[in-house]
């Protein structure tokens, strides 16, 4: 496949031109890469109470969550600042092994340790497979397909959703948790082995800088420290880990305005810069759709809905989120704006709704209510759906000349940020409101009306950055 192809300008940018025989393989690439990722996210979670029961390890229970995403901001790291001669499908490949080896470790580990070490190399891999997503668009379709290959990737995490917890069910009922790691094995070498053959070499002008190891140390390191603040029980100690993840983030932001060797584009870190308003409406919006983490947790134990049940209920979030990204794919301009700070408000009206439905008892599992709780669930996820694909258009449009990689990569970056972040905030909300102690239904209570009343705010205030959004190809030097 050539570099760049051109598609007569007055064609449709419609889903279906995404499988034409020009992109069809870089299409299918490029999609598996996200698929591998997104499925495997939803096994994992699905397949940890029977890791647990065979090998032990519940202490750990949730670093195997913490360890990967850790990794993950590591591995999208590294498709922006890689050495010169490194091309975009070694990228890949170098993902797609990493991944493969990293399902195998799992595969064989005889104790919980082993298993964190294989989710770190997985974490690893799918952070460059994830970034290339995103680099690859402008290499593989021309421009008026760039929104709505954003879209597909979004599609394809809905599909994940529920191809997830059904495959890990399927594995964990038969305690073969090891064949549903090990059956990741094979597929990844068939990528690695496909990359250089069906996807361009995405070379093009870029700018080379050194590797900026404080911002990445610093970054990775806050993520771990709101883990930690996330679990512990001392309300003291919670604090203190919180307060030193922020301090982390603040010195961060300090290096990263003067260093030469940035992890982020040129001015990105001034909220005067168009690009660093994308950025943090991401960042923000995902924040707030984190908040989801819990809602199986507060269907089962509030309105007495079954495992089954309240994981496929959830799995609605992503199926709103895919839904909106098709119904809006189309959309230009100051209308594609617009939609965004739409979809900003729903996902924000939505999850302090859930306010006064999730945060019920109903112990008959009313079904009304439970009708009404789904419908803000889904609106969660059909809000930042609204608006994902053209935020992710909007990073590619303003990039600085030669830093489209670093970019690109850093797209998948504020999502493992930004899921990572959320997840840690709402577990520091719910174990400070109650749900440990007193815990039972009364401590779920309070702990899910503190938890969708202050992570609403996030989204809140990601209305407010959507006002100053650039309109079209806004130079990102404004």
């Amino acid at each position: 496949m050539s570099d760049s192809v051109i598609i007569p300008k007055e064609a449709a940018p419609r889903l279906s031109s995404l499988f034409s025989r020009a992109y069809l393989f870089g299409t299918l690439m490029l999609g598996s890469g996200i698929m591998l990722h997104a499925v495997e996210t939803y096994i994992t979670a699905t397949l940890m109470p029977s890791i647990v029961r065979d090998i032990g390890g519940l202490s750990l229970f949730a670093w195997a969550t913490t360890i990967y995403v850790a990794a993950s901001v590591l591995g999208s790291t590294f498709v922006a600042v890689r050495p010169e001669r490194v091309t975009l499908n070694r990228c890949y490949v170098f993902g797609a092994v990493l991944f493969g080896i990293g399902s195998l470790v799992c595969a064989i580990a005889p104790t919980m340790e082993t298993v964190l070490i294989g989710r770190a190399i997985q974490g690893l891999g799918a952070g460059f497979l994830v970034a290339l997503g995103y680099a690859f668009i402008r290499f593989v379709y021309p421009e008026p397909l760039w929104s709505t290959a954003s879209t597909l990737y979004a599609a394809v995490w809905g599909i994940a959703t529920f191809l997830g917890p059904t495959i890990g069910g399927i594995f964990a009922a038969g305690s073969a948790w090891r064949e549903a790691f090990a059956l990741l094995v094979p597929l990844s070498i068939l990528m690695a082995f496909s990359a250089p053959k069906l996807l361009p070499s995405g070379e093009g002008e870029r700018v080379t800088t050194k590797t900026p190891f404080p911002q990445i140390v610093l970054l990775v390191a806050a993520v771990v420290l709101l883990s930690f603040a996330s679990s512990v029980t001392a309300p003291v100690l919670r604090g203190a880990l919180a307060v030193a993840a922020v301090v982390g983030i603040l010195v961060t932001i300090t290096i990263e305005r003067h260093a030469q060797a940035r992890l982020l584009p040129a001015g990105t870190i001034s909220l005067s810069s168009p690009l660093a308003r994308v950025y943090l409406t991401m960042l923000l919006l995902l924040v707030t759709i984190c908040s989801d983490v819990y809602i199986p947790y507060f269907l089962q134990v509030l309105h007495a809905v079954t495992p089954l049940v309240s994981g496929y209920l959830v799995a609605l979030l992503a199926l709103g989120w895919t839904a909106a990204a098709f119904t809006t794919a189309s959309l230009k301009g100051r209308r594609a704006n617009q939609v965004i700070l739409v979809g900003a408000a729903i996902e924000a009206v939505a999850t302090a709704l859930l306010v006064i439905t999730l945060a019920r008892y109903n112990p008959q599992s009313n079904v009304l209510l439970l009708a009404i709780a789904t419908v803000f669930i889904f609106l969660m996820g059909f809000g930042i759906g609204m608006g994902w694909a053209h935020l992710v258009t909007h990073v590619l449009h303003l990039a600085p000349a030669g830093e489209t990689d670093k970019a690109s990569a850093a797209i998948t970056t504020m999502q493992a940020l930004g899921s990572a972040f959320g997840a840690a905030l709402a577990g520091i909300i719910v174990n400070t409101t109650g749900l440990v102690e007193p815990g039972g239904t009364e401590g779920a209570l309070t702990a899910a009306r503190w938890l969708y009343s202050l992570l609403a705010l996030p989204a809140a205030l990601a209305i407010l950055l959507t006002l100053k959004l650039p309109v079209g190809k806004t130079a990102a030097s404004h």
